[in-house]
């Protein structure tokens, strides 16, 4: 029987965001997500030797996705263990590991389409040499249904979450339900205010799936996402609160779904609105934040039900 082992988060201050990455303090330690390029000698060298433990020793890099905000310090992280830890991501989420050039083309594909920035391109470009450490190849390519020993008793398990990106992970400490989703539980959004997702029906099958065949007992967030209220949860959920924030983040989506399929409907038009063209989904979900601000999550998911079915997959995955 697997024993527990212990989880710490190891916070990294970036903007208006708080990053967080989580050292599993298994014989093989594991850092899941390794904020951005100053993170690992600023924030998790001197938290790791807190508490008693060496970067130097950490053996795992897990990464749940490919945003820069998670894999930004990997490259730095491998170099402070020697090159001797395993870094570990999607293959779909691999490419933005592998080349800063890519997160330009996940901007130009989707969100930029709509920001009415000149310099869009090149504050995404600058943002990505400065705080993604290296270009790097992963130790190991994942799809799901992995294990991976992290030595004695410990295994951690690869699900696959796709939705806010197509290689979105969830790691799952097998015995004890340790669960280390990224932001592939978006509640009602972080700092922003809504909820981020590329593929809307895949989110949602994610979500039904932690909740159904996952089921937490321990959640962590990367960040510290929103209750409808505007509180936010802590980025260490118990059982509990686990299960509201995946039925919050189920509700938050259909609510979404159906403003945006409503201005869909209605015909996409062009206006003054910092909104638009999808000012018409705004104004029922009564959003007022500034749409601009990096990393877009309203026109990121508008664009996600833009480019599906929204009907036939919104039915198929509702709970």
């Amino acid at each position: 029987m697997t024993h527990d082992v212990t989880v710490h988060p190891l916070v990294s201050p970036w903007g208006r965001f708080g990053l967080y990455s989580f050292f599993i303090d298994a014989p093989e330690p594991a850092i899941v997500d390794t904020g951005i390029a100053t993170s690992p000698a600023e924030g998790m060298a001197p938290a790791l030797e807190a508490i008693g433990r060496r970067i130097e020793d950490v053996r795992w890099i897990l990464l749940t996705h490919g945003h820069i905000d998670h894999v930004g310090g990997a490259h730095a992280l491998w170099e402070l263990t020697g090159r001797q830890a395993r870094v570990v991501i999607h293959e779909a989420d691999a490419p933005m590991l592998r080349s800063r050039r890519a997160h330009v083309d996940e901007y130009r594909a989707g969100r930029g389409r709509y920001l009415r920035e000149s310099e869009g391109e090149a504050k995404v470009a600058a943002a990505a040499n400065a705080v993604i450490s290296g270009e790097m190849e992963p130790t190991l390519l994942v799809n799901g249904g992995e294990t991976l020993s992290l030595g004695g008793d410990v295994t951690v398990s690869v699900h696959p979450v796709p939705g806010h990106t197509p290689g979105s992970v969830a790691y799952v400490v097998e015995g004890q339900r340790s669960v280390f989703v990224g932001d592939a539980v978006q509640v009602h959004g972080a700092a922003n205010g809504f909820p981020g997702y590329t593929d809307p029906a895949a989110y949602r099958a994610g979500l039904a799936h932690l909740r159904d065949e996952v089921r937490p007992r321990h959640l962590y967030l990367g960040h510290p996402y929103r209750r409808a209220d505007g509180t936010p949860y802590g980025v260490e959920l118990d059982e509990a609160q686990a299960r509201e924030a995946i039925d919050q983040s189920l509700a938050a989506e259909d609510r979404v779904a159906e403003a945006a399929c409503r201005c869909l409907e209605a015909g996409l038009r062009e206006t003054d609105s910092p909104y638009s063209p999808f000012a018409g989904a705004a104004e029922e979900l009564g959003y007022t934040g500034d749409p601009t601000l990096e990393p877009s999550p309203f026109f990121t998911s508008m664009h996600g039900y833009r480019t599906r079915d929204r009907n036939t997959h919104h039915r198929s995955f509702a709970p």
